[in-house]
């Protein structure tokens, strides 16, 4: 099947028929470059680009805030060739239809002048206000700004709202963080290892304009791709190159961000800037309430970007603010079901925005407001699903690991001990949800996954008498002993087909350590459990003795079909992505089942 929007009777109106209803009537207009200066004299790079080029009529703008180069200069003679890989999308489905595109170089990156001092640096975040003001200043602006990208650039627009601007009516942070230490680079407390080595290497080539580095990323690889281009000023680039040298000095990945080894660490030199300095959820209180935002993640989308949707839907105070969760990988480039009949997506998610600007922006009837808040797609059913709040469902299966590899509907009696040494060799592979945000082209998403999680100690069900579909986190309780002061754990659902065939359904990870739950602040609510993830509050694990360790897995929306069996498999390492821990110390880990705390995985179900 596919991930067309015509699958369920989610919408009233199907994005991919809204879209149909508003061709494109305008040229895209070339683009005027020209350096924007900051406060403290920083000069930023931007374009601008205008429906059929018109600066004498008034439009609606859409902000890009990047730091993957806003455009690039192409090599002599080259033709056919995108000089904006990271941006164009927006460019073709904005300005066509009425709206001015200003895409800006951020601070340290680009032709922009200036160094990173940090990811998401709160510098780049008093940049965008001043930008709000240069774009408000112009003859061509209406006065209306809406804001959208993926990934850094979706973390953007919650910046850009977090300023408290009065033109920014409306935000659509794609496939984004809301905390960019849990959702991003320490799920569950355990560092992504290899994360932060590929993206230094990302912004080194892009950064530095290393064009032998830039070859290894796809997005980027073209050798008709030069280094960022000059702004229109600036003809011999000159400029651009001396902004090219001071970014020499931006700050290195792996080096920043192991100094937040625990959420709340500081940097050594600067006690009041943590990891909530750099994620959008520490601004909340500062997003006015009348900004409307969409946000769209999907169900692959990295270590825990819908995380970061659901928890911005259930923090933020605004009435007008949407979610879309679909089958989709980190940025929408594969649609990750099984079951699809093609691996590039089809749903127009852009179509979806320009929907949503047509309403917040242009002042548009769509028709918007008359459709649920929040969209899903239930994989395995391959159709699309609509509910007004989160979590879909109200219903819980549980299931108890019992002896003999069993998950069962009741839980033992007598409490058994399943105890197995940690394999720091075994991973998940190189086709998963954690290549992408590194900017590694995966496909096929975990199609090895039967050989993989034949090797762990898994607890299955008999089949299904009738279909079971879940929407929402799914939460294991494990009691769990370890011969370690601390241990990583990753526990994982499956579904196992009835002709045998393995499904991967998501994951969940946390760090023994980090094992004590808190309620969550006003700022970054949930409905799964939270914890701190505070130096304080990490406790050892005492040898050998059975603690508690309670924490949801990824959310997804999955029909286990009947006759299938439902699967929990639990791990002590993920060797192709995570550190070991403790190091040089496999623990054996012993899980506890039956008795009085009985492991326990709850399902969030809608019976089919």
């Amino acid at each position: 099947m596919a991930d067309r929007d015509d699958l369920g009777q989610a919408w009233r109106i199907p994005p991919s028929r809204y879209l149909a209803s508003r061709p494109a009537e305008f040229a895209v207009g070339a683009p005027r470059s020209l350096y924007v200066t900051m406060p403290d004299g920083c000069r930023l790079a931007v374009d601008v680009i205008l429906p059929d080029g018109d600066a004498t009529r008034r439009w609606p703008t859409i902000l890009i805030l990047t730091p993957y180069v806003r455009r690039f200069e192409l090599a002599p003679g080259a033709t056919g060739v995108e000089p904006s890989p990271n941006s164009y999308r927006y460019r073709d489905m904005f300005v066509p239809r009425g709206y001015a595109v200003v895409v800006v170089d951020a601070r340290g990156t680009g032709a922009s002048f200036g160094t990173r001092d940090s990811f998401r640096s709160p510098r780049e975040r008093e940049d965008y206000r001043v930008i709000a003001d240069w774009i408000v200043a112009q003859p061509w602006s209406d006065g209306a700004i809406g804001a959208t990208g993926i990934s850094y650039l979706g973390a953007a627009c919650d910046f850009l709202a977090s300023t408290g601007h009065k033109a920014v009516k409306a935000i659509a942070p794609l496939f984004a963080v809301w905390d960019t230490w849990a959702d991003n680079y320490y799920p569950g407390g355990m560092l992504i290892k290899r994360l932060a080595l590929v993206y230094d290497e990302l912004m080194l080539a892009l950064d530095h304009d290393r064009r032998d580095l830039r070859a290894q990323f796809a997005y980027f690889a073209n050798p008709a791709l030069l280094g960022p281009m000059p702004v229109d000023e600036d003809r011999d680039g000159t400029l651009a190159r001396a902004a090219v040298k001071g970014h020499l000095a931006n700050f290195r990945m792996p080096d920043f961000i192991t100094e937040f080894k625990c959420r709340d660490d500081a940097l050594p030199y600067d006690p009041t800037f943590t990891s909530a300095s750099f994620s959008p959820y520490n601004y909340l209180d500062q997003i006015p309430r009348d900004v409307a935002v969409y946000a769209v993640s999907g169900w692959m989308d990295g270590a825990g970007y819908a995380n970061g949707v659901l928890s911005r839907f259930l923090s933020l105070p605004n009435p007008e603010r949407r979610v879309l969760l679909g089958p989709w990988d980190h940025g929408a480039r594969v649609n990750a079901s099984p079951w699809r009949a093609r691996k590039d997506p089809e749903f127009p998610v852009l179509g979806e925005v320009l929907r949503f600007f047509d309403q917040h922006l242009a002042g548009r009837d769509t028709g918007l407001d008359r459709e649920d808040p929040i969209h899903y797609f239930a994989v395995h059913a391959e159709e699309w699903r609509s509910a007004k709040s989160w979590p879909p469902v109200t219903g819980t299966r549980r299931y108890y690991t019992a002896h003999g590899g069993r998950l069962a509907a009741t839980a033992p009696v007598d409490a058994i001990w399943d105890s197995h040494e940690s394999d720091f060799t075994a991973g998940s592979g190189s086709q998963t949800r954690y290549e992408r945000i590194a900017g590694i082209d995966a496909t096929d998403y975990y199609n090895d996954w039967r050989e993989r999680e034949a090797k762990l100690p898994n607890f299955t069900t008999e089949p299904l008498a009738e279909a079971v579909e879940i929407a929402g986190h799914p939460v294991v309780s494990l009691r769990l002993a370890s011969s370690e002061p601390d241990a990583s754990v990753f526990v994982y659902l499956s579904e196992v087909e009835a002709d045998g065939a393995v499904r991967y359904v998501t994951e969940g990870v946390l760090r023994a350590i980090h094992r004590a739950e808190a309620p969550c602040p006003s700022n970054y609510r949930t409905t799964w459990p939270w914890r701190t993830f505070a130096r304080a509050d990490a406790r050892p694990m005492p040898i050998a003795e059975p603690r508690s360790l309670r924490f949801a897995l990824l959310p997804v929306a999955w029909r286990f079909a009947k006759g299938s069996r439902i699967r929990l498999s639990i791990a002590g390492a993920d060797a192709d992505h995570f550190v070991q821990t403790p190091h040089g110390r496999p623990p054996v880990l012993s899980i506890v089942s039956g008795g009085e705390q009985a492991t326990m995985l709850e399902l969030p179900t809608a019976e089919a």
